[in-house]
């Protein structure tokens, strides 16, 4: 497929098969190329040495990001009691129990995040095969299912994102918007890198982090050398 005019000139001297050592630079120069008029998520793609039919190999957590992701992020909490109040109190968009798995199962979806309390699983489990495939279904270990709903709340609208490694040993994750300045974006990366190195499987043999890749919506991709960025972090 022939690239779009306004991708071809954001191409221009990207380099694109270049592998870039600097973080910053490699940043400074994704940012070059964001030049639609919306602002553009920002992403990260890497692609890890693990073999993910293993259950010890399987890379997966939360983490939040220092500046957030940009994006405006509208939660529901699933529970009762004062736990609703407190949910809503913490900047939760909406908070209940029977009226909204009620609206779920009649096809409402109208969210981006879902939390639960634990005494609401029962429910909240028969609706699997709907919030499973959208990636909304509450689970302890990325902090959605807690008693402590207003602390996930405030983490969930702060910036805390979710990832895990596919099949085929990729990941994938937002990190922040065209609109952030250098200086925010480096430190989301970071955070976002440091986090995947530390969650390195013991059983994985070879090299860890294959290839890192830096993307905007509509921008051309920026590779960074996996070696070189990695040293630099741990220096």
């Amino acid at each position: 497929m022939k690239s779009g005019k306004r991708y071809r000139k954001a191409s221009e001297g990207a380099g694109t098969d270049k592998k870039w050592e600097n973080l910053p630079e490699a940043v400074q120069r994704l940012k070059q190329g964001a030049t639609a008029k919306f602002d553009e998520t920002i992403e990260v793609a890497m692609r890890l040495g693990v073999d993910p039919r293993h259950a010890e190999q399987q890379v997966r957590g939360t983490v939040v990001l220092p500046h957030g992701t940009g994006k405006k992020v509208r939660v529901l909490v699933l529970t009762k009691g004062d736990k609703e109040r407190e949910a809503r109190e913490a900047g939760a968009d909406f908070a209940g129990s029977e009226e909204f798995i009620k609206k779920i199962n009649e096809g409402w979806l109208d969210v981006d995040s879902i939390i639960a309390t634990p005494d609401m699983m029962g429910e909240v489990g028969k609706l699997g095969r709907v919030l499973g495939p959208r990636g909304l279904m509450p689970n302890p270990r990325s902090g959605t299912v807690t008693m402590d709903v207003a602390k996930a709340v405030r983490e969930v609208k702060s910036g805390k994102i979710e990832y895990r490694v596919d099949k085929a040993g990729n990941l994938h994750a937002p990190v922040g918007k065209a609109s952030f300045n250098q200086d925010q974006l480096v430190a989301n990366v970071e955070t976002f890198l440091r986090e995947v190195m530390r969650l390195k499987p013991a059983t994985a043999k070879g090299q860890y982090v294959r290839s890192i890749t830096l993307s905007s919506t509509m921008g051309p991709p920026v590779r960074l050398d996996p070696v070189a960025v990695q040293a630099e972090l741990k220096a």
